[in-house]
């Protein structure tokens, strides 16, 4: 009974030394805080606090978050007087304090809303903090912005990060910064960018849906998560997000071409028709639209209407290559599929149809033997244009060789 009556009293004596330390500790640090230097000294001091390995009930103290938020505070205001002033002021520094501050604060009121031993929850420290913490916040945003800008990825997206957080963190729950928030969309945005120059296409997926609300970069965000889809191999998200984009920009370059590849990877041609006449709809003009039209009449076999299509692109492209090409491919198919024995006339017709367009496709194209080389060498040879098919003889023999 003696000895555990000793134990119990060395341990009330080590626990009162402690707790005399502790408040030594915060009120040195208090006393600092009052003057105009050495805040960073508090800081360690507080730090030093939370890492004592004998006194693990400092890790739940809010009085020491408490003041280790302050003097962090003091730190970023030491240097913002300074810039202010235009003095030399270390930018990296002055953001890193920010996103302490953020880190801090929140640890702060997870523990501020813990139940007390009644199971009640009374925050002592939630409104002051989210008030200060909310004016430093678009320095998350510009700290990301400025990491971004100097090619150090991790740390912008983590400064993103930080600052979309908050929208989700109880500590600013009075300020649904969600909706209230203009610039959450952007940096959702810059948050998916910079997953995508890391090349991590879950990075960028992350805030994606976030970054819609950013109206004008709609467009962008589409294309790289379309990309960040292709790259984790998910062929039905990538294909949804090429419709998404194709959907919203018809126009677009990018969506257009890709959704076509995939769909013809497949050998959905009518699929490929129909994405092409809902192109044509909002463009009935475009080039790009009406050559993807031509290719896929031919590619169904309707010779006719590839032919009409590359007419009508020929006449508003006169340069084209790819339109006499695919206007001679469609004659000769033409020609093809009629009986030799009953319409002779009707062949040599439309040989003599596809002979310009072949012709105007190697003047444009001269680099494409292949394509052009086969078609005439059957033009010429049909037509009995002798001189013209020894030419074209000698080149593709020369190029087999």
């Amino acid at each position: 009974m003696m000895k555990f009556r000793t134990i119990t009293i060395l341990f009330l004596m080590i626990t009162a030394i402690g707790c005399m330390a502790q408040r030594r500790q915060l009120q040195e640090a208090r006393l600092i805080l009052k003057g105009d230097k050495d805040y960073d000294k508090a800081e360690t001091m507080m730090l030093n606090l939370l890492n004592d390995s004998t006194h693990l009930e400092y890790r739940d103290n809010p009085r020491i978050y408490d003041m280790w938020l302050q003097s962090v505070e003091k730190q970023y205001s030491q240097l913002n007087e300074m810039m202010y002033k235009k003095q030399e002021v270390d930018t990296v520094q002055l953001f890193d304090l920010t996103h302490r501050l953020f880190m801090i604060g929140e640890r702060l009121d997870s523990i501020d809303m813990r139940p007390d031993k009644k199971g009640r929850v009374s925050p002592e420290y939630r409104k002051d903090n989210a008030s200060r913490l909310i004016g430093y916040r678009p320095n998350l945003f510009f700290g990301g912005t400025y990491h971004l800008r100097k090619g150090d990825y991790p740390r912008a997206y983590d400064f993103f990060e930080r600052y979309i957080d908050c929208t989700r963190q109880p500590l600013f729950s009075d300020y649904d910064l969600m909706n209230n928030d203009a610039r959450i969309g952007e940096a959702a945005y810059w948050a998916a960018y910079t997953g995508y120059l890391m090349n991590d296409p879950v990075l960028t997926l992350r805030y994606a849906k976030i970054a819609r609300k950013d109206s004008a970069k709609l467009e962008n965000l589409l294309q790289i998560t379309a990309e960040a889809w292709s790259k984790l191999k998910d062929d039905s998200s990538y294909v949804a997000s090429l419709w998404d984009g194709f959907c919203h920009f018809p126009k677009s370059a990018y969506f257009f071409p890709r959704l076509l590849d995939s769909y013809n990877s497949k050998g959905n041609h009518e699929k490929v028709l129909g994405i092409v006449d809902d192109a044509l709809k909002a463009d009935s003009v475009s080039q790009l639209f009406l050559l993807a039209k031509s290719t896929i009449l031919l590619n169904l076999g309707r010779y006719d209407q590839s032919l009409e299509c590359s007419k009508k692109l020929i006449e508003l492209y006169p340069d084209m290559a790819d339109a006499y090409f695919n206007a001679g491919s469609a004659c000769l198919n033409i020609a093809l599929q009629m009986d030799s024995r009953n319409h002779r006339k009707q062949i040599r017709k439309m040989y003599q149809k596809a002979l310009p367009y072949m012709e105007t496709y190697r003047k444009l194209a001269p680099g494409e033997t292949k394509k052009w080389g086969d078609a005439l060498y059957r033009i010429y040879f049909n037509l009995n244009m002798g001189k013209q098919f020894d030419e074209i003889d000698k080149i593709l023999k020369k190029q087999k060789s």
